[in-house]
């Protein structure tokens, strides 16, 4: 776990530092939002990717270790300077998706909540600490928590102690200062470090934990996947040996299909600096963000529709907040899960007559699954909205398939007919792709598979007259997304270009 987090990027480290806190109890998830700057909704869509990334992480971690060494997987890191970098982490995944020897690593992962829980919060020594927030928030800062540090421990203790000893008054001491985002995060990641090193049993002088105590050596021939702890030492060819770059053709640039544009097809957002063009380049008529209003992501000329996420959505301010935006309200966010709105059908019940008040079309509570189960969440929730004679004006699904073959698109469609033949009402599927959950992480297809069931999908969504709008998720792309459809630099991945078509 420790040497898979080299390979997240900055930000999802810092998430881990602070999803850490939460799941020990020391931060609410209210915490982790505000420190992130995001709403609840976009904190649990960020921390959900997160988690996928590290689970991702630590299969590599497995494949890089494996003795004996996967023969593909030696010639593709080959060229590889040893170094985690996103690029390299993509170009690993695929490999251990689409390999037999590696993809077993993908089975029996212990859940990260699991592992984190039995990992002590470490307060690192005050030096560590100050330096680590100096380096966020200021000299001033830094001496101030490091000073601090030293001082809280002794007043509340009259001892000194080793880091072990004092491994319970990390949080406390965190709790003592108003700090902001960057500093709460810097100390936050300290712990993580210091944590990590203490769990391999050394740890330098200068804090970094030495590739000999967490790493065996690689295979003879094979580069070694340990990181070099100090900077290569590179020396650069005298000019005249330097070759003359060769000229190339450019490749003529492939069209891109017309945009098809149709009033069912919307897109799921989350923050993305491109929601605007990104919109526009798919075709999307309608979008959604998990949340009340769209401040934080406007697009000009495209549909926004509000969502009250879950329980503490449910307030007078942000229902009228939500009836600004439009006169559709989406209900509540995959409530039969504890990672999601987490709520049960009669508390649901009991905060409907809310959502009516508003007058707005209402859509269900969106489950994760089960929707046409009885006994399930939505019968429970249906059949008690009918005994206390609230309205609800459609159903609003979740749907990710994990058989990657071409039955997929029935798969999905023999779902959709099973809801509307069981409640009789309109659909809509606001969270619909091929994503494969199991206790070991999410899997996925390649963009080939994903983009022949983007237009099966789409084509089958098109023809059904009571599925009344349906959103991919979703349209922001990272160097990790495999189903996002728009980069950042402007660029439709296949899946976009496919979705663009659509309709």
């Amino acid at each position: 776990m420790a040497e898979a987090t080299r390979w997240l990027d900055p930000d999802d480290r810092e998430l881990l530092s602070l999803w850490w806190l939460e799941s020990s109890g020391e931060l609410t998830r209210d915490e982790l939002a505000q420190s992130l700057g995001v709403t609840n909704q976009h904190a649990a869509v960020r921390v959900q990717r997160m988690k996928e990334r590290l689970d991702t992480s630590r299969v590599l971690v497995r494949a890089l270790h494996a003795r004996p060494r996967c023969p593909d997987l030696g010639e593709l890191v080959a060229g590889w300077s040893g170094r985690p970098d996103a690029l390299w982490r993509k170009r690993l995944a695929r490999h251990t998706r689409d390999c037999p020897h590696c993809g077993t690593g993908w089975t029996h992962l212990v859940a990260a909540e699991r592992l984190l829980a039995g990992v002590g919060l470490v307060a690192p020594a005050a030096g560590l600490a100050a330096a680590m927030v100096t380096a966020a928030g200021g000299a001033s800062a830094g001496a101030g928590v490091g000073a601090a540090a030293g001082a809280a421990w002794n007043s509340a203790t009259g001892t000194t102690a080793s880091t072990a000893g004092k491994a319970a008054w990390l949080p406390k001491l965190l709790q003592g200062f108003v700090v902001s985002k960057p500093i709460a995060a810097a100390v936050a990641t300290v712990a993580v470090a210091a944590a990590a090193a203490v769990t391999f049993g050394v740890v330098r002088d200068d804090g970094a934990v030495p590739a000999a105590a967490v790493l065996p050596p690689a295979a003879s021939g094979a580069p070694s996947p340990v990181p070099p702890t100090g900077p290569a030492a590179t020396t650069a060819p005298p000019a005249s040996a330097k070759p003359t770059p060769k000229k190339t053709a450019a490749k003529p640039a492939v069209p891109l299909p017309p945009t098809r544009k149709t009033a069912k097809k919307g897109a799921a957002v989350w923050d993305f600096p491109a929601v605007n063009a990104g919109l526009k380049a798919v075709g999307a008529s309608w979008y959604y963000n998990w949340g009340s209003n769209n401040d934080r992501m406007p697009a000009s000329g495209v549909e926004f529709v509000p969502m009250i996420w879950g329980t503490t959505n449910a307030t007078d301010s942000t229902l009228a907040q939500a009836k600004r935006e439009g006169d559709t309200l989406l209900g509540f966010n995959e409530p039969d899960m504890a990672e999601q709105a987490d709520m049960t059908p009669a508390k649901a019940l009991e905060l409907w007559p809310k959502l009516q008040a508003t007058g707005m079309r209402l859509g269900s509570p969106a489950v994760a699954w089960g929707a046409a189960d009885t006994g399930r969440w939505l019968d429970e929730f249906m059949k008690g909205a009918k005994q206390k004679g609230y309205r609800v004006d459609f159903i609003t699904l979740h749907w990710y398939g994990g058989d990657f073959s071409s039955a997929a698109v029935g798969q999905l469609k023999g779902y959709i007919q099973q809801v509307y033949a069981k409640y009789k009402l309109p659909i809509w599927l606001t969270e619909f792709a091929l994503i494969r959950f199991d206790g070991s992480g999410a899997h996925y297809p390649t963009d080939a598979q994903q983009v022949s069931f983007i237009n099966g999908a789409t084509d089958m969504l098109q023809g059904l007259s009571y599925v009344e709008r349906y959103s991919w998720f979703g349209l922001p792309s990272t160097s990790d997304s495999h189903t996002g459809l728009y980069k950042e630099s402007g660029a439709l991945t296949p899946m976009g270009t496919a979705y663009r078509a659509a309709g």
